[in-house]
């Protein structure tokens, strides 16, 4: 078995000298040549009842090559046997739950806040038919019915980096298979699977992709629970385009790196961060008292690289002073982003439940990329000092500012 770094650079690839390429081949194709159709009923058959592979690809709703070199790539770096990708996180997110909940006849969902907003509010919007139960991960044994068919669970969780151990839900779940989003820690620094999560999810749009550029998700899970979300992903039209397989499968080569390089600036800005006047708290598990159970470096490598800050000043002001760090949503890309939960990722969250989660009015979310820590603490340290601020000039382009007085 190799180790990560290795896995990271050569998963996926195992098909590579047999076409006689060296670079990750894209296909395109929308359909394939089918000589022999009643062979290529059978591979549609085939890929209709779940199957990974089969005689040929026939469509590419189907299956497609590319896409399926990354699944491999994803699933040898969770540890799972099998991996099945999508056209967005929620593509995923909205898979598992139709294979868990609607598929089987168990339409009740018990989900543990906070979770990423679009999650919260599928969960919590009747859309897909089910009934969802928000507890904390203590109570979820009380909150499990003959009728749950899945446990939603985020660790760390989106936006205020709360830490779940992951085992401990399991346990308390009993028979019902537990969703982890692995997407804040990446299989760098956690691997769900191996702790019996039954599926693992990724909003490849994050760390994966890693450069803002590319939409999908995919989750890692054993081929027992693989060929029913394949199913959905078929008759949903859920797949995700070879161009983003192929980027997503590029990004993984160096995500080690970039997660690592990227979590030492994190663990650099919330120290410096805890110490500012202008900053009420710092949500990070490397800080003091972040990490009551020692979950990091146990269930986890690291700490990560997404932290929560909640301000003094009105969180939109501070955004507004920022020059370089970019005001968006999002996270996990080379460049740091910044966004105010309360007004965007989790703006559909009811706010007393949002409230309740941990996740105050006054919170902003930084995902720290790979920039100079001196230039990014340059850049929050006078968002966040308010009696001189940066601004844009109306008739500027980002980055051009003029010094303000805001008295």
């Amino acid at each position: 078995m190799t180790r990560l770094r290795t896995t990271a650079v050569h998963g996926g690839r195992d098909d590579l000298a047999d076409l006689g390429v060296h670079a990750l081949p894209i296909d395109l194709s929308t359909t394939y040549p089918v000589p022999d159709q009643a062979e290529g009923g059978h591979a549609l058959q085939a890929f209709a009842d779940g199957a990974a592979h089969a005689g040929s690809p026939v469509y590419a709703r189907l299956h497609n090559p590319t896409v399926a070199r990354f699944e491999r790539a994803l699933a040898a770096l969770e540890g799972t046997s099998a991996a099945v990708a999508f056209g967005s996180g929620m593509a995923a997110v909205t898979a598992v739950v139709q294979a868990a909940c609607v598929l089987t006849g168990k339409p009740h969902v018990v989900a543990v806040r906070p979770l990423y907003g679009g999650t919260d509010h599928l969960l919590s919007s009747g859309l897909l038919g089910v009934r969802t139960t928000y507890t904390t991960a203590d109570r979820v044994a009380d909150a499990v019915t003959p009728d749950t068919g899945l446990v939603v669970v985020e660790t760390p969780a989106n936006p205020n980096l709360d830490l779940l151990d992951v085992a401990a839900v399991v346990a308390r779940a009993g028979d019902v298979p537990v969703v982890v989003d692995n997407t804040f820690a990446t299989p760098v620094l956690q691997n769900p699977a191996a702790l019996g999560a039954a599926y693992v999810l990724h909003s490849g749009t994050k760390y994966l992709g890693g450069h803002g550029d590319v939409l999908g998700g995919v989750v890692a899970c054993a081929e027992e629970h693989a060929g029913p979300l394949r199913q959905v992903r078929i008759v949903t039209g859920a797949v995700l385009h070879p161009l983003g397989g192929y980027l997503m499968h590029r990004g993984l080569a160096t995500l080690p790196l970039r997660v690592e390089a990227a979590q030492r600036g994190a663990v650099e800005l919330a120290r410096r961060l805890a110490g500012h006047p202008g900053v009420e708290f710092v949500r990070h598990p490397s800080l003091p008292g972040a990490d009551p159970a020692g979950l990091v470096g146990t269930q986890m490598r690291g700490p990560g690289a997404v932290l929560a800050l909640a301000t003094r000043e009105d969180p939109v002001a501070v955004v507004r002073r920022l020059a370089l760090v970019t005001p968006a949503v999002s996270l996990g890309s080379v460049d740091t982003l910044i966004e105010h939960p309360a007004a965007l990722t989790h703006r559909l969250v009811p706010g007393e439940a949002r409230e309740a989660s941990g996740v105050p009015a006054n919170l902003l979310r930084l995902s720290v990329g790979l920039e100079d820590v001196e230039d990014l603490w340059d850049d929050l340290d006078q968002a966040l000092s308010g009696p001189r601020a940066m601004r844009r000039t109306p008739s500027s382009p980002r980055g051009a500012r003029e010094l303000v007085e805001t008295h």
